[in-house]
């Protein structure tokens, strides 16, 4: 077996479990809440704040991959997620228990960016869409079978064991690494500069947390809370960006951005987090009201979707990596704005049958556009800029996720409040009534930021190095 595939292996191993554990706790929020006697929105932090943690590691993921060595930060950051586990898993009040997430995250924040920069180094250009697609497998794949797994967990041998579980495999993926990982890339170790380090931190908390708190406060966007949170996460950002251009050795390189595909992907890879985050959220909301399901039926539901999207990831890597972008991207966004466009036609009248065949062919979609113009978009970057790329593209998910939620959430509910204006009393099918028009709400400013991304992928092309080196085994023809 080559060297690499060990590697891969050892990286596939590792990222399994930590990714799983994003969703493994959801289930359980129920019963932690009556355990340590903690309200809804206090226990939600549990997944907001491991969000958060997530995003504000992101960007210092690119001096971090490049001051230790692959072995290095591997084995440290699964010893990290180790040890938050059996923090969380031995917690004995709320606070414990957070604390255990929080460093749950911080494990496997920086996991993510550092096996991307290595596969990108490990393989060449016309091997990466079916590697890339293999990490993707894994990534949607583990946090699909989560919740699940978790009831299945909770209802046997408790919650606690949602932490005990895992920590026999990351032990193995420790061992396994120990044994057969080797270093991939350099180290460099660039000077750090810790004022951006700060305004990146204070940019990316902000933001996160202020779109991600519109939902659970009173007043939405206009709660101070929120809005000063957000206005100074993007001032931050914006002091941040400009900070970047002026140092040699900048924290993220946004020279990034003046490579076409780069800029066009991350584009494109936005409008599809912020559809595929805000459809978690807005369906399941939908199911369960005016659909009359029960969480769990409505789980089901969005099983078989989110099952298939980790199923077509290899397939998808396999069929980029010999045809190119254009060829997926373009019919994929096609394909999600119509199903956004019959989201924004929903009603109860409509079969359960068809809405679990919607959401596969969503989730279908995006796998044929969120890892083709993710790997499109690194492939036009020099080596050097590989952490860059990766960083930023993974310092954008958590965020455009956060204003997909909050956003499509805030529109549903403005548009269900405006059907019910003049009603002193509505009755529950009239509340209903007014929740499916919201849905539709939300929907058409999901149809809108479809179109534009669709629009920006007919402009998309095969990648081709700054050396002039073209990326995949045939030439596209565009």
């Amino acid at each position: 077996m080559k060297k690499s595939t060990i590697i891969m292996i050892t990286f596939l191993i590792g990222a399994f479990f930590t990714f799983l554990n994003e969703t493994l706790l959801n289930i359980a929020l129920t019963k932690i809440m009556t355990v340590f006697h903690v309200d809804a929105p206090t226990v939600q932090w549990l997944a907001t704040g491991f969000m958060l943690v997530m995003g504000v590691l992101m960007p210092l993921s690119a001096t971090i991959i490049q001051w230790f060595n692959t072995r290095q930060l591997f084995i440290g950051l699964m010893s990290i997620f180790l040890f938050g586990t059996l923090v969380a898993g031995f917690a004995v009040n709320f606070p414990m228990l957070l604390a255990g997430r929080m460093i749950q995250a911080a494990g496997t924040g920086l996991l993510i960016p550092v096996i991307m920069n290595a596969m990108l180094l490990l393989f060449p250009p016309h091997e990466r869409g079916k590697v890339m697609g293999n990490f993707g497998l894994v990534m949607m794949f583990a946090p699909a079978i989560g919740p699940t797994l978790s009831g299945v967990i909770v209802d046997t041998l408790g919650w606690r064991w949602l932490f005990f579980a895992v920590v026999p495999f990351v032990l193995f993926s420790i061992g396994f690494a120990f044994k057969y990982l080797d270093n991939v890339g350099e180290v460099t170790k660039p000077k750090v500069d810790v004022f951006s380090v700060i305004l990146s931190t204070v940019g990316v908390a902000g933001v996160i947390y202020g779109f991600s708190s519109v939902s659970s406060v009173q007043g939405g966007f206009t709660n101070p809370l929120v809005f000063v949170s957000i206005i100074t996460g993007f001032i931050a950002l914006f002091i941040f960006v400009l900070r970047q251009k002026k140092l040699s050795s900048p924290l993220l390189d946004m020279t990034v951005f003046k490579y076409g595909n780069y800029s066009k992907g991350m584009f494109i890879f936005v409008v599809v987090v912020m559809a595929m985050f805000a459809s978690e959220i807005v369906m399941p909301m939908y199911l369960q009201g005016p659909m009359g399901f029960s969480a769990k039926v409505a789980g089901m539901i969005l099983l078989p979707g989110a099952l298939l999207n980790g199923a077509m990831s290899p397939v998808m890597g396999r069929i980029f990596d010999k045809i190119g972008p254009r060829k997926m991207i373009i019919p994929g966004m096609f394909v999600l704005m119509a199903v956004m466009f019959f989201y924004s036609t929903i009603h109860p009248g409509i079969p359960l049958y068809v809405f679990i065949i919607v959401y596969m062919i969503l989730m279908f979609s995006i796998s044929m556009i969120m890892m083709p113009s993710h790997t499109n978009a690194i492939n036009q970057l020099p080596k050097h800029l590989y952490p860059h790329g990766t960083a930023i593209g993974n310092m954008i998910q958590p965020i455009a996720g956060a204003m997909g939620i909050s956003v499509f959430v805030s529109i549903m509910t403005h548009g269900q409040k405006k059907a019910l204006d003049g009603i002193s009393r509505p009755t529950h099918e009239q509340i209903q009534a007014a929740l499916t028009s919201g849905v539709h709400h939300a929907y058409w400013f999901a149809i809108v930021l479809t179109v534009i991304g669709f629009i920006i992928a007919l402009f998309i092309t095969r990648s081709e190095s700054p050396e002039g080196e073209t990326f995949g085994l045939e030439e596209e023809r565009n």
